[in-house]
Parts: C-alpha cells; structure tokens; sequence
C-alpha cells in the first residue's frame, strides 16, 4: 500500500510507548488521522481548535509524564499549536507535533491551505524534522522510521520538550475503498538507556568542603513537579546544614516545614537594613522559572559569592545574575549525599544557625502580619484565595490561571499539611491564552479532582478549552470576574496612566453563567460575602459534573484590598 510508511508511524509510536495522541480535523492529514484512529493501542482526542488542542497536550503530557502527539492538518492550523509549542518548550513538557503539509512544488504556488511549515515552530522545539514527500525507495522508509524514533527519544530527554515533524502528503489522501489500514509489526525500534546523573567521589567530597566554608548558604526552588523523595531529601539536607529554603507556590514544596512561602512578601516591604542580613554567600537553584518578582530583585541587587545551579544535563539559566557553578545530577541525589550528620565547629555552626534564624524571623512576621489581615472579613478576591485554599481537598491538583490568580495564590500560600496538593501553572511563556485548556488536560486522564482558579479574562479567552465532546466530571472552575484585566490597575506603569481604562484594563461585561449553560455545566455565583460560605460548600461537591463558580466583583475593591494587604505587611516593619 502506498501509504504505508505513514501508517506505520502510529505502530512504531505505540512501540515507543508514546499512547496518547489528539487529532485535530482536517482532510490533508487524513493518513496520520486514520492511522491513530485504527491503531488499538492509543487513546486517542478529537479536539477541533488546535490551539486549544495543543494545551491540552500540554495538560496530558504533564500529568502522565510522558510525550503526547498532536496531529493537524495542513496551512495556518500548524500555526495555531504555536503559543502552545513555546510554551511546552520553556516548561520542558514532551510533545511530538506531526504537522501535514502540501508537496514542496506547490508551496509558494496559491495552493489552498499551504504555508511555509518547515521550521514554522523556529527555535522553540527541541528539533524540527521534514519527512519525504515520496516512499518508493527503502532508503526513504528508512529515513521516516530513524526520524521518528530519532524525535521521540529527543522529546523525552531532559530537558523534555516539543519536537516537530512536517509530512508532505500528495494525493489521494485516502485508503481506496477495500484497503485497510494495517501496520507493520517489524520496524525497527531505536532505544536509549538512561542512566541516573550522578557525580564522582572527589565531586562531592570537594562540594561538601566548599559548602562548610559559606555560614550563609540558601536554597531557592524554582516551578517543578511535586516529588516527594526530593523534598525527604531536601528537608534532611537543608536541617543538617542549617540552610533555608524559598519555595514559592510552584515549587510544590509547601510540605516541608522548613520551606520559606512568602519571602516575595516580605521582600517587598522589609526595606534594605532587613535585606542585607538575608543576603546569602552560596545561593543554591535548582527548578525552573519562579513567581516572585521582590526575590529576583533582591538576589540580582544582592548578589552572592558563588552561585550553584543543580540540573541533570543542558543548558542553564542565569536568571540572578550570579551564577558559577551548574552541577549536573538529579537534584534529590545531590542533596541526599551532602547532607552530613558530623558535627561542626560551634562558632561555624552557630553562623549559619543565625542566618537560619533571620529567615524564619521574617517568614514568621509576615505569617503573624497575614494572619492578622485574613482575620479581618471583606469581600475580595484574595481573601477569597486563601479561603478556598484552606478547604481544598487533602489530595487534588490546584491550576493557577496567570496574571492575578496565580499571584493571589502565592500570596496566600499553601500550608504544610496540604502535601496532596499538586500544584500547575503555564509559567513557561506566563500567557493566559491556554490556562484553562492545559487544566482539561490534567482532568481528562487522571481521576483526582482538577480545580482551576481564574480571572475573567484567560477564562473567556480560552473558552474554546471546553469545545469538544469529553465529560470533565473532575474538572472544577473558579472564575475571579472583575470584568477586566485587574493587573493593570495595581502594578506601577499602566495604572497610573489615562490610557488605563481603553488600552491596559481592557473592561468586559461577561459573566459565566452563559458559558456554563452553553455547555451543561453547574453554575454557582458569589457576589457578596453571605454567599462565600454556601457557594465554596457547593462546590468542593463532586457529583459527576463540572462546576464554574464565579465570583463577581468590582476592581476598586480589589485594588483597595491588595493595598491594605501591602500595608498590613509593611506594618509589620513600622512603616
């Protein structure tokens, strides 16, 4: 059959243990459709909007740790998976992105639904691959085979990430009418060992004699998945060597007692007296992008003398501006095999128990400041945050819109006895354009309950997430409907210009309830606060349905309560 080569890329997928693919419509991609669609072994999505798709791959891929496929047809639909792609890329997530296209000959040509899509995705896939357009040579199906295992061995190597292959497809399109789609059971599959990052003895041992000599040494998480024997590994290493820990929400290590949550907080109120006794000597990273934009200032003002960065292999970021030293291993080995029990000289030890001290001074002055602040009833979104915080589930997975939700949330931070949280968010690129989609992902292959907080805008802007024919029983939504982009109105710059209102704020008159009528969903609504008690009840219910709860308030009540919090946090300091 002509279209073999093609259809055995399905078979060779399934070989590779990559079982997840979502189909985009489209007629030119037809081959690659009918191949995932006949092949036993995938479980495969049919979501129409490929942007959308494409964060829900993100979702899938993330939740299963494994590389997803994402199929689409031909012209500005590959376009469409670009916001997702990039995002995928700066997040590390696995895709395989077969994009279908036209012959070469009729590029440039006014061919119908044909675009340049070689390299459509530039530098934000790990690699870009262009199949033959012909397969009568076996040197032909030979290259088809070795580039798809050459792809999916590349998306799932740290650092994961997209890649992409574009397929030129002639005509016909179709199997003729008693052909059947078959696939081959003997292609040749291309493995890679993996071996775990570790480091040689003398590594450690000089590592180990380089940490005793910093009485200031502080560990800063960046967004990871939750991993429970890192943070084991992490808590015994940061106890044995008296060193703090700033993890901000997407850390996922709200579980450790000993995890600083709210330095971006305090850094933003304590002034510089407070901020030079917690500049660290060793500053140790590990993790991807953080939240706080008080703690980049303040280690890129502050800089210390080395900085160390854990990761298994690759390319490092040199986000404060410090860095020394990258250390490639798996960050639970590292830690685990420098923590030390011996004990140290007590004018040493007694050094680095101060700088300890310091930091947790400060994350308790603002834990008593906060406490304080949420004591107080009012009707805003972030008192709104921290409640339904505090009543979430022992185990579920909390997605985090960007802009304010993620911000309202890491304000309010996770307590240490919620170690089922499983925290998520889009901060590879920060967009709000695929927040709610990447949370269907979540929620369509796991069984744990999903809940999204989000603002008004990422909500209706990704609606399309829900445009498809799949039930989301564990798929829960809260909607912070302020009608407009609320960010602008807090953050220095926009909110003090005339142009705020037309061209920042960007003010809307939607609400949910439309939506969640439009597609069968329950619908809860809170407009004051006599309804926060019954409408959080209500929905922390699962009873086989998505719920959208919406609360809908005014912006100058949020920015008037965002400031009474910064005042409440200054006030901790006298100011």
């Amino acid at each position: 059959m002509r279209l073999q080569p093609i259809f055995d890329i399905a078979e060779l997928c399934a070989q590779k243990g990559v079982t997840q693919a979502i189909l985009c419509p489209g007629s030119r991609c037809a081959p690659l459709t009918l191949a995932f669609a006949n092949h036993h072994d995938f479980q495969i999505r049919t979501i129409s909007d490929e942007r959308s798709a494409a964060f829900i791959a993100i979702g899938l891929a993330q939740q299963s740790r494994s590389p997803v496929i994402l199929v689409c047809t031909s012209g500005s639909a590959s376009y469409n998976f670009a916001p997702a792609v990039a995002e995928a890329f700066f997040q590390q997530t696995p895709l395989v992105i077969f994009t279908a296209d036209r012959p070469k000959e009729w590029i440039d040509q006014y061919d119908g639904q044909t675009i340049r899509q070689e390299n459509i995705f530039g530098a934000h896939v790990k690699k870009s691959f262009s199949l033959p357009e012909d397969y009568d040579h076996a040197d032909a199906i030979w290259f088809i085979h070795r580039s798809i295992n050459e792809a999916i061995n590349l998306s799932d190597e740290f650092p994961k990430g997209p890649v992409h292959i574009n397929i030129p497809l002639r005509e016909p399109l179709y199997p003729a009418k008693n052909e059947k789609v078959t696939f081959n059971k003997t292609l040749k599959v291309i493995s890679i060992k993996k071996s775990p990052q570790a480091l040689l003895k003398d590594d450690l041992e000089e590592l180990q004699s380089k940490l005793k000599s910093f009485s200031k040494t502080l560990i800063v998480a960046g967004q990871q998945y939750f991993d429970d024997t890192l943070i084991k590994a992490l808590d015994k290493f940061s106890s044995s060597n008296k060193i703090p820990i700033v993890g901000d929400i997407l850390s996922n290590l709200h579980s450790s007692e000993n995890t600083i949550r709210y330095a971006d907080t305090f850094l933003a109120s304590c002034g510089d007296a407070v901020q030079r006794s917690l500049q660290p000597e060793l500053l140790i990273t590990f993790g991807k992008s953080i939240i706080s934009k008080h703690t980049k200032l303040f280690l890129r003002k502050l800089k210390p003398i080395e900085h160390w960065h854990i990761q298994p292999t690759g390319t490092s970021a040199d986000t404060f501006q410090s860095l020394t030293k990258i250390i490639q291993c798996e960050e639970k080995y590292l830690f685990k095999n420098l923590s030390t029990d011996k004990k140290e000289k007590a004018f040493d030890d007694q050094k680095k128990e101060n700088f300890l001290r310091v930091w947790y001074a400060e994350e308790h002055r603002t834990a008593l400041s906060m406490t304080k602040y949420f004591s107080e009833t009012n009707f805003s979104e972030l008192s709104l945050i921290k409640e339904f915080i505090l009543n979430l589930p022992p185990r579920c997975n909390l997605h985090l819109a960007n802009s304010m939700s993620i911000r309202y949330a890491n304000f309010a931070g996770i307590e240490a006895g919620k170690k089922g949280i499983h925290v998520y968010s889009n901060r590879g690129t920060s967009g709000i354009d695929g927040c709610t989609s990447t949370a269907v992902g979540h929620s369509l292959c796991n069984e744990a309950p999903n809940f999204l907080i989000t603002g008004d805008m990422a909500f209706f802007y990704d609606r399309n997430a829900f445009w498809h024919n799949y039930s989301l029983p564990n798929l829960h939504v809260l909607v912070l409907n302020n009608h407009g982009g609320i960010i602008f109105n807090l953050i220095d710059g926009p909110g003090n210009v005339p142009e705020r209102d037309g061209f920042f704020v960007t003010k809307q008159n939607l609400t949910a309830r439309h939506l969640a009528a439009e597609f069968g969903f329950d619908y809860l609504y809170i407009d004051s606060i006599k309804k926060i008690k019954n409408g959080l009840k209500d929905f922390f219910i699962f009873d086989g349905k998505t719920k959208i709860l919406e609360m809908e308030s005014g912006q100058e009540e949020n920015k008037q309560a965002f400031e009474k919090f910064k005042q409440q946090i200054k006030s901790g300091y006298g100011t």
